[in-house]
């Protein structure tokens, strides 16, 4: 499999879980662990294309597969990719938990809607709890990132 743009060739039980693939044999923490029933979404991470919660596939299930994990949100030399940047300025975080699935589901949406009116980011991003924000700031961070991608495409 390919993960965050590197290709992982190794060995593990075909039925471990996915989040704790990452987690444990390649030191991925990013993703968090918080329900294990796929309800909460602190496990997102962007697999072929398409936000899954980590906790509900294995491992097996991810053969061949390219991921990105919060990790490989970042651009190659470290700065912080748009939606990151946005939950920075925005305050679309407080504890932080939710935060690597919810700016990771937040990514592909933008990458499948790059101008989301709020009911659309709404939606979005439902399958994603936060115990702490009550999603304004992190609607505010998603429409912000979308401005700001919008500008960058467009003056390209």
């Amino acid at each position: 499999m390919i993960i965050n743009g590197q290709e992982i060739e190794t060995s593990a039980d075909p039925r471990t879980l996915l989040i704790h693939f990452l987690r444990e044999n390649q030191g991925l923490t990013g993703s968090h662990i918080g329900c294990d029933t796929s309800h909460c979404g602190a496990c997102t991470i962007d697999m072929d294309g398409k936000s899954v919660k980590s906790c509900t596939l294995f491992v097996g299930q991810a053969d061949g597969s390219d991921i990105k994990t919060i990790e490989g949100i970042a651009h190659p030399d470290g700065t912080l990719h748009a939606i990151q940047e946005a939950f920075r300025q925005n305050h679309g975080l407080q504890c932080g938990f939710c935060t690597p699935g919810m700016i990771t589901r937040a990514y592909r949406l933008l990458q499948e809607n790059p101008t989301p009116t709020e009911e659309e980011i709404r939606y979005g991003i439902s399958g994603n709890l936060c115990r702490c924000t009550g999603y304004q700031n992190i609607v505010k961070s998603v429409m912000a990132a979308s401005r700001e991608l919008s500008m960058k495409e467009a003056a390209e």
